[in-house]
């Protein structure tokens, strides 16, 4: 199971920067796998702060972390709904990414010409998301068209279809996302009709205000502006420096932390960027200490216990019996896991159970 964000946004805004700096920076540290499985996908390492801690006190021989997959696409021009630049080959990538990094220029600079011909963050947002809108709205027409056909010799399956499409079509019309859309009647039925759509607004989006050093100091009205604009659609904004993030990935990993104390930085922005992409994916992370690896599991929020054990194994989840769960809380507070079961904090869990963030598992089975 992978779970992927595409980078998308108009040329020369930073997108190859910023995705060369994050699989540069994966490359670079140590237990962490990393690897590019063609020019433009790159898998890279969450983040885990708590799975160095487990890693210190447990001092496993070996320590994998969970990742996650950035797909840079090309640069998105106005027109692309109706094929304008690379038209439907950027917008057929998008479709089968998971969700939306768009990132925003709002930096300012004399040696990189800005398509449009000037820095608008919030032009350039309306340009990429009146594009994705458009394609939606020509994919709902055209499968309005069809259902209300059958909904006249009395589908009974086709008018239901068509009420929803009359709300996608309203929406879109109305020049707002998909994802601003609640579903309504049976949520199932409308949520399994909106997939079969893949409709580019339906994805989560995350956005990127890519900006210059001096902006990451001191409050910036572009990215204030960007920012009211994404709360508007309940979307957020992180701001990142790329040309700081892709010197910063060129260091060796014992000279990153100097430069970002030099900067007033605890953290390389492109960390907070991979953590957003994964809370808007939805995912959460559990861990597992089996022989000599410690390892993180990436799952969706609300995943039951034998669909996690099935991301280790297939046969794990097939023979399931129960799991044996420690808060990765209670595992710091109790000093390890032998002292945790001293203190009775572990605790087994069935069927039933849904996997919570942070949980270190060991699954039972039998096959």
């Amino acid at each position: 199971m992978g779970f992927n964000c595409g980078i998308v946004g108009l040329p020369n805004v930073g997108k190859s920067t910023i995705f060369n700096a994050l699989t540069a920076a994966g490359a670079e540290v140590a237990n962490y796998p990393f690897c590019t499985i063609d020019p433009n996908i790159g898998i890279v390492a969450v983040p885990d702060p708590r799975l160095e801690n487990l890693a210190r006190v447990l001092s496993p021989p070996k320590v994998t972390a969970t990742t996650m997959e950035f797909v840079d696409i090309a640069g998105l021009v106005k027109g692309a709904s109706r094929g304008e630049g690379l038209g439907n080959k950027f917008l057929g990538h998008i479709r089968e990414v998971d969700a939306l990094i768009h990132i925003i220029r709002c930096f300012q600079s004399p040696d990189v010409v800005h398509v449009g011909g000037t820095v608008d963050p919030l032009s350039d947002l309306e340009v990429v998301n009146t594009e994705l809108i458009l394609a939606d709205l020509d994919t709902v027409e055209r499968r309005l068209e069809k259902t209300e056909r059958l909904a006249k010799v009395g589908d009974k399956d086709a008018r239901k279809a068509t009420l929803l499409l009359t709300r996608l079509r309203d929406t879109l019309g109305r020049g707002r996302p998909t994802r601003s859309l609640l579903p309504e009647g049976e949520q199932g039925e409308d949520e399994a009709w909106r997939r079969e759509l893949h409709l580019l607004t339906d994805k989560p989006v995350l956005y990127v205000a890519n900006v210059s050093e001096s902006m990451l100091k001191a409050p910036s009205p572009p990215v204030e502006a960007l920012e009211q604009a994404a709360a508007r659609e309940g979307a957020c904004v992180v701001a990142i420096c790329g040309d700081m993030e892709a010197e910063i990935s060129e260091l060796p990993p014992e000279e990153r932390r100097g430069f970002l104390e030099d900067m007033g930085l605890a953290e390389p922005g492109l960390s907070k960027l991979i953590r957003a992409g994964y809370d808007l994916l939805g995912l959460i992370t559990f861990y597992t200490t089996v022989g000599p690896e410690l390892r993180a599991w990436t799952i969706p929020r609300g995943t039951p216990a034998p669909q996690a054990a099935g991301r280790i194994h297939t046969d794990m989840e097939r023979g399931f019996i129960r799991a044996e769960i420690l808060h990765y809380d209670d595992f710091l507070a109790a000093g390890g896991i032998a002292p945790a079961r001293e203190k009775g904090l572990l605790r087994s869990e069935g069927k039933s159970y849904r996997m919570m963030d942070g949980d270190i598992a060991l699954f039972r089975f039998n096959v």
